[in-house]
């Protein structure tokens, strides 16, 4: 199997390739095909070179550490298998966020996107309260499908609207918003998040390519979080405009 691996010594440099040659197995997934390099990170033309960095935890798809373009695609390199792949192969870091080395990339940006947003439900303490509001069926299966978002970064890497002439949030960050206002308690902030994403990077610089959708490897309905946001803040638009 040969891997053509995209490499950066450090945020500073230069790009390069570097093409590599390890046995075929049908069940090698990309991680332990850039584990088996590892143990001997030498390049198809004989030269021992430093192993390729990458970043990877899970190695299940949860934890979304793993994201990489692979031939050309954005996705999870541990549940990328061999036997789907072409050969040779081509990996590189994704392109929306700063390349740390190699194929190791920095999402602090979008987890910086999401504070902003506050997506998380603003409980402090443990209170004895008795049992909460109850959620229909419905609603808490739907709300489930966004709460298995594990910010890989996917959707962010697909989306066209988030360049560098652009402060798109992007669809993740949308889709939080949605989830925590499904939330009892978290419907009680839900116009803070909504104005959050009423600036500039907010739901208004979504071009509605509908990218994320077609690459998200857990099939979170992102198009309709995003349409949900959008409808909230027309209305809290026109709200506020009178009642100022």
């Amino acid at each position: 199997m040969v891997l053509k691996i995209k490499r950066q010594d450090d945020p500073n440099s230069s790009a390069y390739w570097e093409e590599f040659e390890i046995p075929y197995k049908a069940h090698h997934n990309v991680v332990s095909m850039l584990m088996e390099i590892r143990q001997n990170p030498v390049t198809r033309g004989g030269k021992a070179v430093s192993p390729p960095v990458f970043h990877a935890n899970c190695l299940e798809e949860v934890c979304g550490a793993c994201t990489m373009v692979i031939n050309g695609r954005v996705r999870q390199a541990c549940s990328t298998i061999a036997s789907e792949l072409p050969n040779p192969t081509t990996i590189e870091p994704m392109t929306k966020f700063p390349v740390i080395r190699d194929l190791w990339v920095d999402r602090e940006k979008m987890f910086d996107n999401l504070k902003k947003v506050h997506s998380w439900i603003p409980i402090d303490g443990s209170y004895d309260l008795g049992p909460g509001p109850r959620l229909d069926s419905d609603t808490q299966q739907f709300a489930y499908l966004f709460s298995r978002c594990m910010t890989c970064g996917c959707c962010v890497e697909a989306c066209p609207q988030v360049n560098s002439h652009s402060k798109f949030m992007g669809p993740a960050v949308m889709g939080q918003v949605y989830l925590m206002s499904q939330h009892p308690t978290g419907k009680m902030h839900e116009d803070e998040r909504i104005e959050a994403v009423m600036g500039d990077g907010g739901v208004a610089d979504c071009g509605n390519a509908q990218n994320c959708v077609e690459v998200c490897p857990k099939n979170i309905p992102l198009t309709t979080a995003i349409g949900w946001v959008g409808r909230k803040a027309s209305v809290k638009w026109l709200r506020d405009l009178f009642t100022k």
